[in-house]
């Protein structure tokens, strides 16, 4: 038996919403990549992670149905959960590349870069009210980020994303890997809400990164097989 932490991240003011996240520290006891898939797909969360080198800073990020080299609200967790057990690492590493990550006040900072997120579209909308109403794309159609300014003077977006998978996650409370991309694309710090409640804090960082970073909170610890 082992550990699967839960937690909600980019979670709103007051620890409000956030999206859903299984982390298993002990990467170790799921060595091949089938086991974990078919562990992701049976907890159904967004993403799982699965950590191989918590000193290091090593991990692995899976969907339902798909592994990703790079998402943002897997990292944002797993390095605040690294940190509260004694890991207070400052890079973490997917297969996309080496991730900075830092705390600063109640917000917890990634740095990673637009291109990879690639296959994440986004789409500008005239108003908050229409992408309130957009309906959910239907399987297939491909990852799509719909965003509308609520306040453009001051960075304030609200934002729905739509994974197209088809595998049960129809649409992400918080994605910062999109969000990477939309600030790449529109070139200023953003403070998007997601979803029912979720905020995500994003700015330009320097060659081309960008900086992604929200609150994250513990859930419960599950026993799992």
């Amino acid at each position: 038996m082992n550990d699967l932490h839960v937690l909600r991240v980019f979670c709103g003011p007051g620890g409000t919403a956030g999206n859903a996240l299984g982390v298993v520290l002990d990467g170790g006891a799921y060595p091949a990549r089938e086991q974990r898939q078919e562990l992701a797909r049976e907890l159904g969360f967004s993403e799982t992670v699965f950590v191989d080198d918590a000193a290091g800073g090593r991990v692995d990020i899976y969907t339902p149905s798909a592994r990703l080299l790079f998402a943002g609200h897997p990292l944002v967790g797993t390095s605040w959960l690294l940190r509260e057990h004694g890991y207070p690492v400052e890079l973490l590493r997917p297969e996309a590349g080496d991730v900075p990550a830092w705390q600063d006040g109640e917000f917890h900072w990634i740095r990673g870069r637009a291109d990879w997120a690639s296959g994440r579209r986004t789409q500008h909308h005239g108003s908050v009210a229409e992408v309130d109403a957009l309906e959910v794309p239907p399987p297939g159609t491909g990852w799509l980020y719909a965003w509308a300014w609520s306040d453009e003077p001051s960075g304030s977006v609200r934002t729905r994303g739509f994974p197209g998978r088809g595998d049960g996650i129809d649409e992400d409370e918080a994605t910062g890997a999109a969000a990477v991309v939309l600030t790449a694309e529109l070139g200023r710090p953003l403070d998007i809400r997601q979803g029912v409640g979720s905020q995500i804090l994003t700015r330009p960082g320097a060659d081309g990164t960008v900086e992604v970073g929200g609150r994250v909170a513990p859930v419960e610890v599950r026993r799992i097989g």
